[in-house]
């Protein structure tokens, strides 16, 4: 049963036309569609929030073209000019074969089709890195390499990496990924890699950054879990962590070559109500398919990922979208889903947030209420960003 507040954002938009969101400003956008290929994944991940691994559920490109054709039609909710197809999983790279097909297909039909897509489609993978020497994984790259991004996922050194991305026997995987970087590079130059932040690898963060950059990996963009595994004193050694960390790129010089997301001009302040965007685009610019064809706000909301709560399909190729489940997902801001103290919070800008782990952790079915595990450690990380930026304007380098 939805709260309150989402039963009178409902009632507010009525029988709400989605067409008037095919805005001038939206018609620039893309539209990302999240593709998912296979359940199965050679990892289990302790942080990863796909909890139902398993290698019996796969798309096939007969239940993607059916999803496909239907988005190209729907232009009332898919009225971006552009579109972004991401594929996940589990590790999408072990469905290599139907992602070569799909891809195939989206650049073939969108030109036969006159589609506005045909001009603007991209491709993207985040793999753990395993398969990426693969033959047949360098082929597709080759094919399909002018509209494709691919990146790959690595934690750090190796004890940061292997403390949480493992095999299910307990294995770390760092050694099986790190041998596949330079061959990513050179395909893929100045790509970043996603790092993550959990409980236990807080001590390794700021040699891990420096490691990554000393690989070759320039741009690194780190984040914290979003679920409830932090524990009291993490917070404090955390920013200690990224004080020594801003304290080395200073000394050594490295601001201007090197770049880690912890570090940015532009987080640490009060809520601006004037840029009150959801975080993401989640259901509103951001849409899921799951093995089924069954379509999704984002992938935190399929059967494969959630774990407290039903699932929230939004509709499929057959019946088309169910538009008072879309919705809450149009209509949502940060004002609407924060309580106050995120609201009134000298640190709010900049605090990230994810629809999915609300959904989790609520009381109810809504998406309205703001998840605040991380509220502690973003605040140490806006006071290292300050100590940084200040550090950084003490000797004239900004």
């Amino acid at each position: 049963m939805s709260t309150t507040g989402e039963k009178k954002i409902d009632r507010l938009l009525g029988e709400y036309d989605l067409s008037p969101f095919a805005t001038d400003v939206n018609a620039r956008l893309k539209r990302t569609v999240m593709v998912l290929i296979t359940e199965e994944c050679q990892l289990r991940c302790k942080y990863c929030y796909a909890v139902h691994k398993n290698n019996n559920s796969k798309i096939d490109f007969v239940t993607f073209r059916k999803a496909f054709d239907f988005m190209m039609k729907e232009k009332a909710i898919f009225s971006e000019s552009g579109i972004n197809i991401a594929f996940f999983g589990g590790e999408p790279l072990l469905g290599i074969k139907v992602i070569n097909q799909i891809c195939e297909y989206v650049e073939k039909v969108t030109r036969e089709k006159k589609h506005v897509w045909a001009d603007n489609y991209h491709f993207t993978i985040s793999t753990n890195g395993i398969l990426y020497n693969n033959p047949e994984v360098q082929e597709f790259i080759k094919r399909f390499k002018d509209h494709l991004t691919i990146s790959i996922s690595i934690d750090g050194t190796k004890i940061k990496h292997d403390m949480n991305r493992v095999y299910p026997d307990g294995k770390g995987s760092h050694d099986d990924i790190i041998k596949n970087i330079p061959l990513w590079q050179s395909q893929f130059p100045g790509l970043g890699t996603k790092a993550t932040v959990s409980h236990d690898d807080i001590p390794y963060i700021k040699e891990s950054i420096l490691y990554l950059w000393d690989i070759g990996i320039k741009k690194i963009n780190i984040n914290c879990v979003f679920e409830d595994v932090w524990k009291d004193g993490d917070d404090i050694l955390f920013e200690e962590q990224l004080k020594q960390l801003a304290d080395h790129i200073i000394e050594n010089k490295l601001d201007d070559t090197y770049d880690c997301s912890f570090f940015a001009k532009m987080i640490g302040n009060k809520m601006d109500s004037t840029e009150n965007n959801n975080w993401c685009g989640s259901g509103k610019h951001m849409t899921a398919i799951d093995t089924h064809g069954d379509f999704y706000a984002c992938n935190r909301f399929l059967p494969f990922t959630i774990q407290t709560h039903d699932s929230r399909m939004l509709g499929n190729a057959d019946k088309g979208f169910d538009k008072n489940k879309l919705r809450p997902y149009i209509a949502l801001d940060r004002l609407s889903q924060s309580p106050r103290q995120c609201k009134e919070c000298e640190y709010a800008g900049g605090c990230a947030l994810c629809v999915g782990v609300n959904y989790e952790a609520a009381e109810t079915d809504t998406i309205y209420q703001r998840a605040i595990f991380i509220c502690a450690m973003h605040k140490a990380r806006c006071r290292a960003n300050n100590y940084y930026w200040e550090k950084r304007k003490e000797i004239g380098n900004l």
